[in-house]
């Protein structure tokens, strides 16, 4: 999929490398990738968070740097784009009832167009109703979640990533390499 343009849907405190790493990995074998938010237009800076797992029974989450969108939500045209990427972290807490995010996925998901998700980013997959039935990997706290959305929770390994038809979804940070590589 060399050349192509990329659409990634981004809100505040996502987890800042899954922006930032998945950005650069693409473009830095030529395609181009438009980061939006909600509500917010080319220029403007969202907040990101760090994510970490440092021995307690959950991650902790502490502020990341701030991060540039280089695209207005507003003028977002799916027919501009080959694929989409929702980030993981907190942003697709909320992102996920903006309907305009919901319509995009959908749209995306009807035309077969690759659909990359990671971590928590499923959480917007879900509210779009487009996992049904599909095998997806996300982070393990999401997998009730996955599966009262009818899809098939799939726990990779830590640098892994599942496909299954035009969807790609991985457990988190660590699993952007091979994210990438399917891209």
């Amino acid at each position: 999929m060399r050349g192509k343009k990329i659409l990634m849907l981004v809100g505040e405190f996502s987890e800042e490398y899954e922006i930032f790493v998945f950005q650069q990995a693409m473009e830095a074998v030529g395609h181009t990738v438009h980061v939006v938010c909600p509500n917010k237009k080319s220029g403007e800076l969202i907040k990101t968070s760090l994510h970490d797992f440092e021995g307690d029974q959950t991650y902790t989450e502490k502020l990341g740097h701030y991060f540039a969108l280089n695209k207005t939500f507003k003028d977002v045209r799916e027919d501009d784009y080959d694929a989409v990427y929702v980030a993981g972290g907190r942003g697709p807490e909320y992102i996920r009832i903006n309907p305009r995010v919901i319509e995009i996925l959908q749209n995306f998901s009807a035309a077969g167009k690759p659909i990359f998700t990671i971590c928590h980013g499923v959480q917007v997959l879900m509210a779009a109703e487009i996992i049904d039935g599909k095998r997806v990997a996300a982070l393990e706290y999401c997998e009730p979640e996955v599966r009262l959305a009818r899809g098939i929770y799939v726990d990779v390994p830590p640098t892994g990533a599942i496909r299954d038809g035009n969807l790609v979804s991985a457990k988190g940070c660590r699993d952007l390499p091979p994210s990438c590589a399917n891209a």
